[in-house]
């Protein structure tokens, strides 16, 4: 079967494995349908993740978005799962045995593995993955079922913020984790004013159900967006979806006193604060990893309710032979690339 396998830091190539993968007790084949790609896989690819992120473990198959249908069934399988039935993945696995797990919280597991990054994803034919990893999805397009995963980080994002119907939430970033945080947040009720560099992302924030979008220029401007939107308070929730250092900056400046600001956007870059404002403020200053097991389950059952907006997010298709292109398309092109996937069944 064809594989894209990234050998090393920059190099990605389209090969041909041996053997087709078979289920053992608790197992499940997936055809890979459509795989998504995101900025974590441009971070492993050119060498960027952290160790506490994944680092970057070579050879490896990437594709932790992935929506396919079920080709085989193992013993001791969920009797709902079926061959054919069109399915997400849940890329998380964690030990179980950690303070995070003890605690109650996998989704930062101090053990994770993560399909795609610490093993192999879905850019090959046939992915071999647990039954626990696998959602049944009614949806027409399989691109929808591949984003459930960065669907499923804004939900995520919401519940840490603890968001609340008829709460005003600043979003910086209308990328595709931007975009699906203002998704999300409008499930829950709340108004949501989008910020981005570029005009064409803000429009289709606003298509999209965002009540207000604003062009990021400079901080004292977002703020002063901010104060017009929600209020002279400004808003409780604010997320930056970027890891940019000034929209983190400013997702602090312009959060209310009292708020919770919620840091989804990766980054290695540090950022300079006014350690008062954390202090003056009694801000929340909250991350977010990945999700929990229930959470990615009300994140495929959103998509399902959400599925034409969410292909919207979807800006170029490319075959699993061009998997190599299209990563580097990706990286290279920045302001014209929403979401690129790669189908894989093509």
């Amino acid at each position: 079967m064809l594989a894209a396998v990234t050998s090393g830091t920059g190099e990605i190539a389209v090969v041909e494995r041996d053997g087709a993968p078979s289920p053992g007790p608790g197992e499940v084949v997936v055809v890979p349908e459509a795989v998504g790609i995101c900025g974590s896989d441009y971070h492993f690819f050119l060498g960027e993740l952290s160790d506490a992120a994944g680092g970057s473990q070579f050879p490896r198959v990437q594709g932790h978005e992935v929506g396919g249908t079920i080709a085989a069934v193992g013993p001791a399988c969920r009797p709902e799962l079926a061959i054919g039935q069109r399915v997400a993945i849940w890329p998380l696995q964690a030990c179980g045995s950690c303070y995070p797990c003890r605690a109650g919280r996998p989704s930062t597991c101090d053990n994770f593995h993560l399909i795609g990054i610490h093993d192999d994803g879905g850019l090959q034919q046939q992915l071999l993955t647990g039954q626990d990893q696998v959602f049944a999805i009614e949806v027409d397009r399989p691109a929808v079922a591949a984003l459930v995963e960065p669907l499923s980080i804004a939900v995520r994002a919401v519940n840490r913020a603890r968001l609340q119907p008829g709460e005003h939430a600043v979003i910086l970033g209308a990328g595709p984790i931007g975009q699906c945080i203002s998704l999300a947040a409008q499930e829950r009720g709340a108004e949501v004013l989008v910020v981005d560099l570029q005009l064409s992302r803000l429009e289709l924030a606003r298509e999209l159900g965002a009540a207000q979008t604003a062009a990021f220029t400079d901080t004292a401007e977002v703020v002063a967006a901010a104060r017009r939107f929600a209020g002279p308070d400004g808003p409780p929730v604010a997320f930056d979806a970027t890891g940019a250092p000034a929209a983190v900056h400013a997702m602090v400046e312009l959060v209310a006193s009292a708020g919770r600001a919620v840091q989804v956007g990766m980054s290695n870059a540090e950022v300079s604060i006014r350690i008062g404002l954390l202090t003056e403020k009694e801000l929340d200053l909250l991350g977010v990893s990945c999700c929990e097991r229930d959470e990615f389950a009300e994140a495929v059952a959103l998509a399902e309710r959400r599925a034409p907006a969410l292909e919207r997010l979807v800006s170029h298709e490319f075959p699993l032979a061009q998997a190599p292109e299209a990563l580097r398309f990706a990286i290279d092109n920045p302001t014209q690339v929403m979401k690129v996937v790669i189908l894989p069944d093509r």
